[in-house]
């Protein structure tokens, strides 16, 4: 099970009048959009929140390989992360998109990456993910980001570690192995993830649970922003699957969170990992908006 991590609007602006979807109904100004768009899904989240958990995560997932391009924040990290190797188009800027995509996929080819468009709600112009589907551009990962507005609203006694097993905090280094050798990730993967998360402007803690015999079971990290945090990296041993261990330590990181400030968390994880998401509802999260990506490649996909 994995979860995951702008400029733009101020709070209280309804972004400039781009479209947004609730629920699937249409509000604001613009073209009708398609079901597959990236849309928001929490009707009662306020909209300005959900582009401060959209800020947080951006912050949270920043590696040392990014760079800003009129609007776009250009990022070409070769670790697993999608969301650290692709663009983000967080303001309109004013170059002409086409231009600026040919610059990007010169870069992404230097760098030996295929080329990604990441396309949120927030994406500045919001027809850029029509634009891109309309040249042939394949759509990917559709992505919920969840939301649990009030930590205060967690369900009590969730958390537990099993007797004689041990919990540890690991620094990014150490936590990128671990998770690295969990998943079957490259040398490469594992030392880009280290140095992202090393570097990251928003700090993390890695937490891993070991049995007995001191094979890990399940592992994960919170990354803290003020009052927001959110969970990444969580892995359950395939093993130590659908016994409930997944839901114990999540509960363990957010109230660790929670006793050092945070006061609201989000996730991401993808729309087709129905096992994840059970383990997130229970905890009280709840949809708050989507997110994919675009290629031109098949590539871009892996």
């Amino acid at each position: 099970m994995a979860a995951a991590g702008r400029g733009g609007a101020d709070e209280g602006e309804d972004l400039l009048g781009e479209v947004f979807e609730r629920g699937g109904q249409r509000q604001g100004v613009g073209h009708t959009q398609s079901p597959a768009c990236a849309r928001v899904l929490a009707p009662d989240v306020p909209l300005a929140l959900l582009q401060r958990i959209e800020d947080s995560s951006l912050n949270a997932s920043a590696p040392p390989q990014q760079r800003w391009l009129d609007g776009w924040i250009v990022r070409y990290n070769p670790g697993k992360a999608k969301r650290a190797r692709c663009i983000n188009a967080v303001a309109a800027g004013v170059r002409n998109a086409q231009d600026k995509l040919a610059e990007c996929e010169a870069l992404f080819r230097e760098a030996g990456l295929p080329l990604v468009v990441r396309i949120t709600p927030f994406t500045q112009s919001a027809a850029l993910d029509a634009q891109l589907a309309a040249q042939g551009w394949a759509l990917f990962d559709d992505t919920r980001v969840m939301v649990l507005p009030q930590l205060a609203q967690l369900p009590s006694g969730t958390s537990c570690l099993p007797a004689g097993w041990t919990e540890s905090v690991e620094d990014a280094q150490a936590f990128a192995h671990t998770v690295g050798a969990l998943r079957g990730s490259s040398q490469v993967e594992i030392e880009a993830h280290a140095q992202r998360v090393t570097h990251s402007p928003v700090p993390y803690t890695g937490v891993v649970w070991r049995d007995g015999a001191g094979q890990v079971q399940v592992c994960g990290q919170i990354a803290r922003e003020g009052d927001l945090v959110g969970l990444y990296d969580i892995f359950t041993a395939p093993a130590a699957r659908g016994r409930g261990l997944a839901t114990a330590f999540c509960a363990g990181l957010l109230g660790r969170a929670g006793q050092a400030g945070a006061r609201t968390a989000y996730l991401q994880v993808d729309a087709a990992n129905a096992p994840a998401r059970q383990v997130y509802l229970k905890l009280g999260f709840q949809d708050g908006y989507t997110y994919h990506y675009r290629s031109p490649s098949e590539a871009g996909a892996h």
